[in-house]
This record gives structure tokens, sequence and C-alpha cells, in this order.
């Protein structure tokens, strides 16, 4: 018998076991006990349970994701999913049925079923996840589909909140909503998804748009609840053998981010708001005087209004503050600057569209078809029904318009829809249904624009509301407007990491804080030197107190500077960080727990984070904080990234605070490659770069990559378009090798490289290097402990180092 067949068969056992064990029916976890099985069928792929209340459908969608959707009777199935794109892959199924239970194996998922009571129990590997408790049932108000839980079982995901890295015991509402001035907790903000991860290793996402309650045990009694007003009773169990491969099962099934243009990178002029041209130009003038490096400016409400009321909705620029705008575009783009401008999707009834977009029937209605207008902040208002194919049309043209003046980005403001009355109606739907893929359906409409139109270019698509697999659409979600304090800087880690988790990578906060006229200049420089370990660099804040590092006082000002320059300096390991979540959805902030998931202390830990694989970070985010303490994760020796200083995984370490930088530490046999400074992304290259390898005695074998490709090329990767560059490192008690490999795409071009390579802890002189057999000049400094040598790396090569170390 083949060794496979085995373990197929091992897997069966342990699921025939974990059958007995799972679905024995007790007082705390019994189901409805009125719900009785009518028949089974089990098809090539699915499995259909015919109950008296209804029908049951389990479905694999590859050996680690299974659906399973409950259709009441006299309900018919809706098959459509806003989130789930993947397609149902062969998976080997068996069913078998006793007396008392069935058991369906699907790939390495089993679903252990009980029929009296009627229980569903779900296992990974024979390992028990989950089970229904009611499955669903329905109240006055809601449609309901609850779980069991264990005892001791942490909770994540919910969206955008700030609650805690452990959000069980909470209540949390499906609905976007903005939340201004925020710090340290809030329950309801602009991202909510019906998705949940357990320390268990597993994760639950429940597909229906329409809003309603995710219920994470708040009554304490160990029940997970969903709760919505109308829709789809579907969820995915989604599992994996690490906390990368659940994620990366998770984004498989509800799409991947494509990569950004590689200016996305960079550090953005940006405030609230700049009034005309000439304010623009005056700001991108202080930064090129500072010698500060930027790659976009972003334009807030005045593109379009001299005010911020009576004005939205005009969506083309104003004449008087900008009276050539497709010039100012040209010379910004000549200085390697983008223009990123707002969009909003209401259109006011004072606005210049007003009467077009109610002659184009583009807007949201009332019950007898008419545009349905309300009063809010900006003045009295209609929305623009972004479900209406000619309102996609017509938005789209706006875009497309503004697009060929030369825009290079689009910020999609109050998105969630900020105020959404619930008797609004939508072409395919009530607002209530609707309005948490409101955001979502926006960005999927700049994102098909540019397929259609611009196939080559990546879109830029800054929003801050979204819905599960926004991310698969490029949208680029920020955490809203964050209270300008400590309370609210202490926050972002969190959102951040969570939203990770959640497929979107690119949550980041507006660096220095939004709302509040706070001048803290130690907030502010603390938080930009977090935002160089966040995925976006994007400084933004009312204007009355400064955003720009420029018109910050001298000292503050250096201090940002050193963060901005670090920032770039760190393009090469960031942009293979946003290649690893192109290609496996793997976020750039990871919680320590994907480090040590058995680890229980760390799950509730967001102030240090990982940075990649490579990097631990601990912002400061203590007015004055001169020590710090920091757990330095298992499995490896770490070293702080600016002294040298060792320390050892699986301990806890009190480090000094620096004023010039947060507590940064690198992974031992780290490669991490960085760049000479560029005051613009647009003179990034490769072919000039340093390449530093944190040598570790321990360390008997290493790998590291670097992804470039022309920065703006959509799919460069799938066309071939692009290099890899591989590092791998031996190493025993006397040598040390390094080698340097390049995989270059079939619409690539091989060129020559220079590399400056830098050995850290290297304890003693080496005896020689030699490069190819080689014998070359090399450099240590003794008082680092770097070994520094220069490598010129001919095209379609492999260069080989051999370090003989010294004793």
């Amino acid at each position: 018998m083949k060794k496979t067949s085995i373990v197929k068969l091992n897997i069966f056992a342990a699921a025939i076991l974990s059958l007995t064990t799972m679905s024995m029916p007790t007082t705390a976890h019994a189901q409805n006990s009125a719900r009785t099985i009518v028949s089974v069928a089990q098809q090539a792929d699915y499995l259909e349970i015919k109950t008296n209340d209804g029908r049951y459908i389990l479905k694999p969608y590859s050996d680690k994701i299974l659906e399973t959707s409950f259709i009441p009777v006299a309900e018919k199935f809706n098959q459509a999913s806003h989130a789930v794109v993947l397609s149902p892959a062969r998976v080997k199924t068996s069913f078998k049925e006793t007396a008392s239970s069935m058991l369906y194996l699907a790939g390495d998922i089993t679903v252990s079923i009980s029929k009296s009571p009627f229980q569903i129990a779900y296992a990974y590997k024979g390992k028990p996840l989950l089970s229904e408790k009611n499955g669903y049932s329905k109240t006055r108000d809601a449609d309901v589909l609850d779980f069991n839980l264990d005892a001791d079982e942490a909770l994540y995901g919910g969206g955008a909140r700030a609650l805690g890295m452990n959000r069980r015991g909470n209540r949390l509402p499906l609905y976007n909503k903005a939340h201004y001035g925020y710090e340290e907790r809030s329950e309801q903000m602009n991202f909510a998804m019906p998705l949940v991860f357990s320390s268990k290793m597993y994760g639950l996402h429940f597909d229906n748009a329409a809003i309603g309650q995710l219920d994470l045990d708040s009554k304490r009694n160990n029940v997970l609840a969903y709760e919505t007003i109308s829709g789809r009773k579907t969820y995915q169990v989604i599992a994996g053998d690490s906390w990368a491969d659940i994620v990366s099962n998770y984004t498989s099934l509800t799409g991947r981010q494509p990569l950004p243009p590689r200016w996305t990178f960079g550090n953005f002029a940006s405030r609230f708001g700049y009034h005309n041209e000439a304010e623009a130009r005056s700001i991108l003038d202080k930064f090129r005087a500072e010698k500060i490096p930027v790659d976009a400016i972003i334009f807030d409400l005045y593109w379009f209004g001299k005010d911020i009321k009576g004005t939205m909705g005009n969506l083309e620029f104003d004449k008087d503050s900008f009276p050539n705008p497709k010039g100012m575009i040209a010379d910004f783009a000549q200085q390697g600057i983008k223009t990123i401008l707002i969009t909003e999707p209401f259109i006011l009834t004072t606005s210049k569209k007003w009467q077009e977009a109610v002659d184009k029937n583009i807007l949201a209605t009332d019950k007898q078809g008419k545009p349905f207008t309300y009063d809010f902040y900006f003045g009295n208002t209609s929305l623009i029904d972004i479900f209406n194919p000619p309102a996609q049309d017509w938005f789209w043209s706006i875009y497309k318009d503004l697009k060929n003046m030369g825009v290079a980005g689009w910020w999609g403001d109050l998105g969630e829809p900020e105020v959404h009355p619930p008797a609004l109606q939508h072409k395919t739907g009530s607002a209530n249904e609707l309005h948490n893929i409101y955001g979502h359906q926006w960005a999927r409409l700049i994102a098909d624009g540019y397929k259609k139109d611009y196939p080559n270019q990546r879109p830029f698509i800054l929003m801050r509301s979204g819905y599960s697999g926004s991310q698969r659409l490029g949208m680029i979600p920020w955490s809203g407007d964050v209270n300008r304090t400590w309370g609210g800087l202490r926050s972002q880690p969190e959102i951040a990491l969570q939203m990770g988790m959640q497929g979107m990578a690119y949550m980041h906060s507006d660096l220095g804080g939004f709302a509040g006229a706070n001048l803290d200049d130690e907030l502010y420089a603390r938080w930009l030197q977090y935002g160089v370990f966040q995925p976006v660099f994007r400084p933004h804040a009312q204007e009355e107190v400064a955003s720009e590092p420029v018109l910050r006082e001298a000292k503050t000002r250096a201090l940002a500077k050193a963060a901005i320059e670090l920032r770039y300096r760190m393009l090469p390991y960031n942009y293979t960080l946003a290649f690893e979540n192109n290609q496996r959805g793997l976020p750039f902030m990871r919680p320590l727990f994907y480090a040590e998931p058995q680890n229980q202390k760390l799950q509730t830990v967001a102030d240090t984070y990982l940075w990649g694989d490579s990097f631990l970070v601990h912002p400061v985010m203590k007015a004055g904080e001169k020590e710090a303490s920091v757990y330095f994760p298992a499995g490896s020796t770490w070293f702080d990234f600016y002294t040298g200083q060792q320390h050892q995984g699986g301990t806890t370490d009190t480090v000094s605070v620096e004023q010039d930088h947060i507590p940064v530490f690198v992974r031992a046999g780290a490669f991490v490659p960085m760049s000479p400074l560029v005051q613009n992304t647009r003179d990034y290259s490769t072919k000039k770069m340093e390449l530093h390898y944190y040598h570790d005695a321990a360390i008997k074998k290493s790998a590291g990559k670097l992804y470039d490709d022309d920065g703006e090329t959509a799919n460069a990767y799938e066309k071939g378009a692009y290099t890899l560059m591989h590092f791998s490192s031996q190493a025993n008690a006397t040598a040390l090798k390094i080698s340097l490999r390049t995989e270059t795409g079939k619409s690539a071009e091989a060129v020559d490289r220079d590399i400056a390579l830098h050995i850290h802890h290297i304890p003693s002189k080496p005896v020689s290097v030699s490069l190819q057999g080689k014998a070359i000049a090399f450099n240590w400094d003794e008082s680092k402990k770097q070994l520094h040598i220069d490598v010129h790396w001919l095209k379609n090569s492999k260069a080989e180092l051999s370090i003989k170390l010294g004793k």
C-alpha cells in the first residue's frame, strides 16, 4: 500500500474517532432538537442534507476550505457571493453513515453530523475545530447562525476595530460607520467584516453582505453568533497548518491584492487640505529644499470648491483656485510627483452636476423612483447608485477624464456611505442590504475601469470602507479619523494587525493623527517612526497643525526626515513583502502569535509585531518613554537593528528607548536588501544596492529574496516582466558561503548589479574572501563586527562567495 493511502486511512480513522467525541450531544452543545434529517445525497462536488425545515449544502473549495449553506424551506438559494472568487476544486471526498451519525471527509476537513439531536461539527486532520450550536434559527429581528466555543479560545477579526487583540466578549455591529476622533477603543468603525479567526487555528467567514451583528461570546456562555437582517445563510470554514497558511487560504478564497504602483511605498504630502495651486507648489518646493523624499501629493476637498460645504459632487477643478490643473499635474509629474484626488459618492443639490445626475438617473431613489435626498454635514444631497450600471458608467467617465488629465491615484472618501438612510433604494436592493458593500463596489468600479481602459497600469485606490475580499480590487484602506493623541496612536498596530489577518494588508493610519489641533512634537515623531514599519507612509491631518514634516520645528523635522529616509532605504525589502502579499496573501504586519501559535501569552500582544519575517518592531506609544519591555519570539536570536545588541529568542528583555528611532530588531539569518537613498521612487534601481546578512553561528542554512519589476505594469510577474533575486547562506564553524542567484522573467532584461554586501556579527577578521573561487578585497569593521564586500554580480550568473572565518 502506498504511503499516501496509509496517511489517508489514518486521517479517516482519526475523523471517525473525532465523530464520537465531537458530535455526542450534551446539554451545553445540543442543537435544535426539532431539526430532523429527511434525506442525504452525495454529489460529485457537494453533500446535500435535507431536513424538515430546509436543506444543508456542504461544498469543499479546497482540501482546507469547506462551505456550508442552509436554505430554509420556501426560500430560494442565492448562489451569488460578493466575497468569494475561488472556483471550487475537485477535492477527494468520502461519506460514511451509521444509525446515529454521518461523516463527510473532504480533503483534510472532516464534517461530523449527529442525527439526533441534529448537530454539525468540523475537524481538520482529525483535530476538532468548531461545531454549530443551534445552527440556523430565526428571531423576530434576525436570521441567526451560532456556534459553540471552547472556554479558552481567543477570537480575532470582525474588520477594523479598536478592542484589544482578543476580541472575544464583544458584540460587534456589522455596519460600516465612521468614528471621528477615536482613540484606544472603538467598537464600530469604517470597515466591518463578517469574519472570525480563532486561536484554535481556523477561520469562519459568513458570506453575506447585509447588515447585522457579530456576537463574539458577549454573554460569556461560550457561543459565537452571526445575526443578519436578510440574505444568505452561508459560511466557510478555513483551516491550515500555520497562521500564514490559514490567511493564505482565506485570501485564495476571496482574492489576492494586486501589486500597487511602487510609488505607493514612498512618502505622501497630504493634509486637509491644499486650497489652491500655489499652496500645493509651495509645499513641494519645501520638500525639495529640505531634501526630504516625497512621491505623491493628495488633494482633499478644496480641489473642486473653495468651501467644504455645498460643493461636493462638482467633481471638477475649481477654476479660480486651480486655473491650469493639467499643467500643474504635468509639472508635478516631471518632478516624479504623482497627483491623487479625493472623490466622494455624494452629489449635493447645490453642486454643478446635480441636474446632470438627475437627468441621467444615476442617483439612488426612494420607493417611488425619485432621487432620494437628505441632509448631512456637507449639505443637502443624494447618493450615486454604485449598483446601477448607467451610474457606474457615468462615474467612471469622470475618473477617466481626470485620469487622461494626468491624475495618478484616487482617494475614495465617505464610502461607508457616511450617511445612508435605510429607506434609500439601490438598483439591486435596499440601503441596509447593500450598505456594507458600497465601498467594495466603488473600488470594483475603478479596478474594472482600469482593466478595461488602462489594462497595463496599476491603479492606486485609497478607501476607508470595504468588505470581505476588497483586497482583490486593489483597495488600500486607512483607519479613519483617528484622534491626534497618544491614545489614538496606541490603537493603530492592533487595527493594522487584525486587518492584515483579514486580507486587507495595506491597512494604515494617518501618520501623526488626524483629528484635533494637538501640537505634540514627540507624538508626531514617534508616529512617523512607527510609520516606517507600516504598509503606507502617509502623514495626514486637519490643517490647524501641520501634517507635513517640512512645516514642523527643526528638531522634529530632522527626526521625521530620518524616518522618511529609512523608509526609502527599506524599499527593496518592503516591495518584496508586497510581492509576497500578492502571491500568498501574507500581511506586512504580523502578530507575534504567527511565530508561536501555541503561546497563549502572545494572543493579546499588539505593542510588538513582526514586519515581514525578518524584523521585530516595538513602536513607542507613550510620552517620555525611556525603556521598553520586549518579547523576542522563540526559535531565533534577534539583533538590535541599530546597535547590534543580541537578544535570545523566547525571552523578554528591557531595552533602552532612543529619541531618533523606535526599537527594531532583525532575526538571525535574515537577508535584508536595502537601497541607496533616493529622493523619489522614480530614481530607484536594484542595479546598485545593499544586501545585509545577519550572521549567527547557530544558523547553518538561510535564504532570502528580492522581487523587482518596473513598478507600474499590471500583473508584471504573470507577464514575465520581473526579476527575483535569491540569496542563500551555508555556515559551519570555519566558513560561511553566500550565494546570489537571479531568476529573470521571460519579458525582463538581465542586468549586471553592484552589490554592497554587509555581513553583520562576524566576531573576528576573516582569513580570506573569494568570489567564484578568486580572492577579492574586503573590509572588516572591528568595532561593529561587520564584514563589507563589494560584489560585481554579472548578469545570468550565480555569484558564489566563500568566507574563511577567523578564530
